[in-house]
């Protein structure tokens, strides 16, 4: 009987002690060790100075994140020119009092900024597994799936309040801009295709003539939502809500993403084609987790820094 059964109970109790390191790992560091990812996006007017834009994204904060809201806070000291916050910033209902405290820094510089489903509604416990079978099965959040049924509604309006007193634009399906240093900025937004709050109809038509740059905001990239900006005319999107697939494979990848854009997009700057136009596209894979599921893996949680240069 040793002979015949000691071998794989060795290996059953090698791959559990694998599997609990990685755990481990993915929790207690990977997770909490932020980083910060600096890019180059030729997209401004020739002649002009180049900007520098910080991208924020999917904070989920929860109560008692302590080393997130110092790291939050410590971007403040990379004196953007403005602050892009891509939604997400909720996993706790009780966490706006932290996140207000770890954003205030930034509040100081001129922002713009869309929600995303964990602003309006509590996360709920779901096995990862479904985020795999949704996407063999081709369904997205409320694209494809059942609507919510008694989802938690989280505080966001006072978020929005917060935000707006700083000065802040909000950019839910409206278009807003912002006046930098004789450059004049404008932004186009959408409110969260994820749960299809999103309508592009009410912001249609492209970028302003008279504005030196317009960028597109949205927090769930969806290819609805991407084909329809490019189409436009917009030369950079901005997303988030990948999470930049937040459980990845070293040396392939991510599995999901839990949209509809393809796993070689998940975060950082990439392109976009529709209707014979071409856009940059970056998407943050973010710095928090759902409170549920607080690990990363082969993929840390990140801040990033994006120099807008002149065209060649």
């Amino acid at each position: 009987m040793r002979a015949r059964y000691g071998v794989p109970l060795k290996v059953t109790a090698g791959v559990a002690a694998v599997g609990a390191a990685g755990l481990a790992y993915a929790a207690g560091f990977e997770a909490r060790s932020f980083r910060l990812r600096r890019i180059t996006v030729p997209v401004l007017p020739r002649g002009t100075r180049p900007l520098r834009m910080l991208q924020v994204s999917d904070i989920h904060m929860v109560s008692g994140q302590r080393k997130k809201r110092a790291w939050l806070q410590s971007l403040a000291g990379l004196r953007p020119d403005f602050v892009v916050n891509t939604g997400d910033n909720l996993s706790d209902p009780n966490g706006v009092p932290e996140l207000l405290d770890a954003l205030g820094p930034l509040l100081d510089f001129p922002g713009v900024y869309v929600f995303g489903s964990n602003d309006y509604y509590g996360p709920k416990l779901r096995n990862p597994a479904r985020y795999l079978l949704e996407k063999a099965q081709g369904r997205h959040g409320l694209n494809g799936n059942a609507p919510a049924v008694g989802a938690a509604h989280n505080p966001w309006e006072d978020i929005r309040d917060a935000f707006d007193t700083a000065g802040w634009l909000d950019l839910t399906n409206t278009r807003g801009r912002l006046k930098l240093e004789g450059l004049e900025l404008a932004f186009t937004g959408l409110d969260d295709p994820h749960i299809k709050r999103d309508r592009y109809d009410r912001v249609a038509g492209g970028p302003e003539p008279d504005a030196d740059l317009s960028l597109a905001v949205v927090h769930a990239p969806y290819l609805r939502s991407l084909d329809a900006f490019t189409a436009d005319g917009y030369p950079l999107i901005l997303a988030g809500h990948t999470h930049g697939g937040q459980l990845c494979i070293p040396f392939y990848g991510a599995l999901v993403t839990n949209c509809d854009l393809d796993t070689d997009r998940v975060k950082g700057l990439s392109t976009h084609r529709a209707a014979g136009n071409t856009a940059y596209l970056h998407v943050s894979a973010g710095c928090g987790t759902n409170r549920y599921t607080p690990v990363r893996f082969a993929c840390p949680p990140e801040a990033t820094l994006l120099t807008l240069t002149p065209r060649d």
